[in-house]
This record gives C-alpha cells, sequence and structure tokens, in this order.
C-alpha cells in the first residue's frame, strides 16, 4: 500500500526527465547567468534588491520550464535570499504567519468536516438527482461553484471546500473526464471571483488602498451591480469553452441506470453531523460577511471554524483527520511565493519600478480611454505569469496604478476596479494560482498542465476582449468610467 507521500513522489517522476535534459539545462543556466549580469548592471537598486529581483525572476523560470514542486522552488528561493544576506532569517519564519496560509489550512479542514458529516454526499445527489447527461450535471456543479463566490472569501478557500463534492462526482465520469473536471472546476471558481467585492482577498486590499491613498471607496453594492454581469459572462463563456476543446468527444452519455445513483443516496433524514455542520458554515458566511463590524479578519474566522470541527466529542472530525486533510505541500508554496513577492516590496525593487515609470507617465495625459484601459488591462491580466500570488499581485501593482491614475487625472475608483478584474484572471500555469494548484496537486484526480496552457491561449485575448466590450458598454452606463 502506497502512502500520500510516495504516490505524490510516483506522480512526480517526471521531474527527472526534465532534469536530465541537457539542452533544457543548459538553457534554464544559461538565462540565469543572463538575467544575473543585467539585474547587476542595473543602477538604482542596492545588493538586497539585486538579490531579491534575481530570485524572483529564478523562480518564475523553474515554475515555466521544469516540473520541480513549486513549493521547493519558492522555499529554495527564499533560503538563498537569507544565505546571502540579502534578507533576514525572520522572512523564512513570517512567511507561515501570513493570513492566507491560515485561511487555506482552516478552509482544509472545514472541507473535511463536509465531506466527513455527509453534505458532500448529499449534495452531489442533489445535483445527479434529476440529471440524465454529463452535461447538465456540469451545468450544476458551476452553478454552485459561481454561488459559492457570493459566500465564500478566498478563491483558495472555495476551491478545498469544492473538493470533496468533485471527489464524490468524480466517481461517475470517465478518467479522461476527470481530468477535465479537475481543470473546469478551479477555472470557474477564478472566473467567478470578480462577482463580488469579498470574491477575494486582493479586492479588500485594493480598495483598502483606494481609501486610504485618495479617499474614495467602492462599496459592497456597487461592486455586485459591476462584478455580477461580468462574471456571469466569463464564467459561461468559460464553460462553453472547456466543453468544446478539452471535454472527450464521447463523453456526453447518460450519467447512469437510477439504480448506479441509488448506491450513493445518503440517507433521507439529515443526522447530527450534517446539521452541525450547516449551521457552522452558516455562522462562518455571516461572519465573513460582517468583518467590518466585527473586526475579526477572514483568516482569524476561518480558523475559529476549524477548531471547531475539531473539538473533542463536539466536531464534525478528529485533530487528525483535520491535520492530514491539509495540502502541506500547497501550504508551504503559499507561504514561500508570498514571501518572495514581499521582498521585493521590502528591498525597494517595486519602489524602483514605480519611479522609473514616472519619467513616461505623462505622455499619457492625453491619451485616449481605450488606450489607457488595454493598458492596464495587459499588464493586470499578464500578472499572473510573474507574480503569482492573488495579493502581492495587488500589493505591488495597486499603489502603481493609483499614482498613474492621479498623475495623467483619471478616475482613481475605475483603475482600481479595471487592475482588480485584470488581476483576476490567472489561468495559464497551476502555480498561476493556489485554487489551481490545489487540484493539479491532488493525487485522486488531476490535470495536464499544457491543457491548462491551450485554455489560457483562448480564454486569456477572450477575458480581455470581454473587459474592454464591458467597459464601453455596461460599466459606462452604470457610472463607471476613467
Amino acid at each position: 500500500m502506497m502512502t500520500r507521500m510516495e504516490r505524490h513522489s510516483a506522480k512526480e517522476h517526471p521531474i527527472k526527465l526534465t532534469i536530465n535534459n541537457p539542452s533544457k539545462s543548459v538553457v534554464i543556466g544559461s538565462l540565469h547567468v543572463l538575467i544575473l549580469i543585467v539585474i547587476f548592471m542595473i543602477d538604482g537598486i542596492n545588493y538586497q534588491a539585486k538579490i531579491a529581483l534575481f530570485a524572483f525572476l529564478s523562480a518564475m523560470i523553474f515554475w515555466m520550464a521544469t516540473k520541480i514542486p513549486a513549493g521547493f522552488v519558492a522555499l529554495s528561493l527564499i533560503v538563498f535570499i537569507i544565505i546571502m544576506n540579502a534578507g533576514e532569517a525572520d522572512l523564512l519564519y513570517q512567511s507561515l504567519s501570513e493570513e492566507v496560509v491560515w485561511l487555506m489550512i482552516g478552509s482544509f479542514i472545514i472541507g473535511e468536516a463536509v465531506k466527513e458529516s455527509g453534505l458532500a454526499n448529499r449534495l452531489t445527489f442533489s445535483l445527479l438527482k434529476n440529471q440524465n447527461t454529463k452535461n447538465n450535471v456540469l451545468l450544476g456543479v458551476c452553478s454552485v461553484l459561481f454561488a459559492s463566490a457570493f459566500l465564500i472569501p478566498s478563491t483558495s478557500g472555495r476551491a478545498a471546500l469544492s473538493m470533496p463534492m468533485i471527489h464524490q462526482l468524480s466517481q461517475k465520469f470517465a478518467a479522461s473526464e476527470q481530468r477535465v473536471l479537475a481543470i473546469m472546476t478551479p477555472v470557474i471558481i477564478l472566473m467567478s471571483t470578480s462577482v463580488t467585492l469579498i470574491g477575494a482577498g486582493s479586492h479588500l486590499i485594493g480598495v483598502g488602498l483606494l481609501e486610504s491613498t485618495v479617499d474614495q471607496s467602492i462599496s459592497y453594492v456597487q461592486w455586485l451591480i459591476w462584478g455580477v454581469p461580468f462574471a456571469l459572462v466569463m464564467t459561461f463563456l468559460s464553460f462553453l469553452i472547456i466543453k468544446i476543446f478539452l471535454w472527450p468527444i464521447d463523453g456526453w452519455q447518460e450519467i447512469g441506470h437510477k439504480k448506479r445513483e441509488e448506491e450513493g443516496k445518503p440517507k433521507e433524514k439529515i443526522n447530527g453531523k450534517e446539521k452541525k455542520t450547516m449551521i457552522l458554515v452558516s455562522l462562518l458566511v455571516v461572519c465573513w460577511m460582517t468583518e467590518s463590524i466585527h473586526g475579526y479578519d477572514l483568516a482569524f474566522i476561518t480558523m475559529v471554524g476549524a477548531v471547531l470541527v475539531m473539538t473533542p466529542n463536539m466536531g464534525i472530525i478528529s485533530w487528525k483527520q483535520g491535520i492530514k486533510s491539509i495540502s502541506w505541500n500547497l501550504i508551504l508554496f503559499v507561504a514561500a511565493a508570498t514571501a518572495l513577492g514581499k521582498v521585493l516590496v521590502d528591498t525597494g525593487v517595486v519602489n524602483w519600478m514605480e519611479k522609473n515609470m514616472l519619467s513616461v507617465l505623462h505622455l499619457f495625459n492625453d491619451a485616449p480611454d481605450w488606450f489607457i484601459v488595454l493598458m492596464i488591462l495587459t499588464v493586470t491580466v499578464t500578472s499572473h505569469l510573474y507574480i503569482t500570488s492573488h495579493t502581492t499581485r495587488a500589493i505591488v501593482f495597486i499603489p502603481g496604478f493609483l499614482l498613474i491614475s492621479e498623475t495623467i487625472g483619471v478616475n482613481p475608483s475605475a483603475v482600481v476596479f479595471l487592475s482588480l478584474i485584470g488581476m483576476n484572471y490567472c489561468v495559464t500555469l497551476p502555480v498561476s494560482s493556489k485554487a489551481l494548484l490545489l487540484f493539479y496537486e491532488d493525487d485522486n484526480i488531476s490535470y495536464d498542465a499544457r491543457h491548462l496552457v491551450k485554455l489560457s491561449a483562448i480564454l486569456m485575448p477572450l477575458y480581455l476582449m470581454v473587459i474592454m466590450v464591458f467597459y464601453f458598454t455596461y460599466w459606462r452606463w452604470m457610472g463607471l468610467q476613467l
């Protein structure tokens, strides 16, 4: 019987082939030498900033060009920064204190409780009960995932909580269909992120920076008015494209006979564990939505929920079950990747980039709206390729775009909203989003990273086009204008 780690090791076996490829090794080594030379020729940043920039670019190369575990790459480069005296050892220790790390740990534990209580099985059965085709089942899954964006803050939280349901559903699908299901779930989660202000932590960070910098804001209701139609359109288009380009040609047959469905049918009456879980999740949702009233952040609320579901004799799962449910590989990656982004800010790399931008900003004073919007979107939509953390993208780019808006005299609220919507696109590589990485690293169902790249080649230009259309039509009619 293989352990979880052994199964994971077997899954990552192709890494050896990638590393032992002489031509690829030469290219990667040459790129590192070239980057190192260019960086150390740059004036205006100190030694620490140069090492941080080199480490960050090195991480991007390894994430995109090799199959080395993303967490190992990020952690190794944090250690490299410390060894090179470009950062203190606290950089490594404090990376585990990030809010998103604890938000994800709590989400994994709560997701396990949802599965163990039987709620995941009951929801799965309700989706299958009146559906005869896999097409209808997929539409049902997408509807549930879209609706979850109104209730659960954080894409990684939604991904972790949806995993028990997807595992249960996957049993009804063939292996080739399971791989597509593993792509579709995080993609739909990501495309529905723009629906609400609490859909991602980056939204809250961006609006907070808007308030503190220019004393403007975007309310929860205003975001709903702007965000819901756009998220609905992009979610539906993403579903159609996945169906057309990835789903197997013979994959639309009926799910199966009712007898087979009855096998997984839950008991008619909701048991005590299910009641506890429903009450707890409902309370968590209320607490998440009222953060501004009680003052406790999303991660702390989630961890309170995690502690409650593991409470001896009163909870839903045991301590051991909860700890085993956590994907520590993903947690370490998130912690280290967030630290890599943070060190760019701390060492002054971001400030240096912003100062260099100022010299060309005046060229955009008389630029038409379409050009400014396209410039913002080109930077933000592609930003996931070089800054993998959603939160870090907001921290890095929003201050710069606020600076641009004040310099060229455009509406800061519109700039922040467009920037955050652009940053929500992160469907290219497994490391581009924690939701994508969660399913990619899963031992039960996973997907081929090449399919994700092919999907992004279609979705990225489509995403840009839909935003442009929305800006010059619906959003302008609703008061969003530069």
